[in-house]
């Protein structure tokens, strides 16, 4: 188990995969259960079709089962787990010819960034009333990112990973990371300024 006083999310995670390692099936499935709603969220910022998003859902937990024998915990089991979920995304884009499709703005946008801390501070009383559109204004910048930078603010303020997360899952150095979020950042803050703007609301 990695090492740590306290018991952590992370050793929660290692507990449930040295039991599926062992051969608990059902270990897996508490799995599945605790990450399943969080893999559809991700996967559906890079697939349109909601169909589709579940059957991309399902193969990655799939191919995630099938590779967890060879996980040694070096990172987050989410982390690993997502960066299965985007490889599985990226080979059905391809296979079907198509690059991810943009996300339309839905009415549960707020549960999609109820993680994120910045749109929370955008949302001062004077504000409240205009949250939902802030968080369509949020989802428009994010979509208009270019992929590095939209994956990169997604696992920081979305998904909630470190910079040391966040640098294993792309496979980048942390300064990169850094540089990614801060340009991520700089272009939804112009996106936003209008708005704010009129609404007295704070920058991001």
């Amino acid at each position: 188990m990695p090492a740590g006083d306290a018991v952590s999310e992370r050793d929660v995670d290692w507990q449930l995969v040295e039991r599926v390692q062992r051969g608990d099936k059902a270990a897996f499935g508490l799995l599945v259960t605790k990450y399943q709603r969080k893999i559809m969220r991700l996967l559906s910022r890079l697939i349109r079709d909601a169909g589709e998003v579940e059957d991309v859902a399902q193969e990655a937990f799939v191919r995630a089962y099938r590779a967890l024998p060879g996980f040694r915990g070096e990172s987050a089991f989410y982390t690993w787990l997502y960066r299965i979920a985007i490889n599985t995304a990226k080979n059905h884009l391809v296979a079907a010819g198509r690059r991810p499709a943009t996300v339309d703005t839905e009415s549960d946008s707020a549960e999609r960034y109820d993680g994120a801390e910045s749109l929370r501070d955008v949302a001062t009383p004077d504000a409240l009333l205009l949250s939902k559109e802030v968080g369509e204004a949020v989802n428009r910048a994010i979509d208009r990112l270019p992929e590095d930078l939209r994956r990169a603010i997604v696992l920081r303020e979305i998904d909630g990973l470190s910079y040391e997360e966040i640098s294993t899952a792309l496979n980048c150095p942390i300064g990169t990371v850094r540089s990614r979020i801060f340009r991520a950042r700089e272009a939804i803050a112009a996106e936003l300024k209008p708005l704010l703007d009129s609404t007295g609301g704070r920058r991001w």
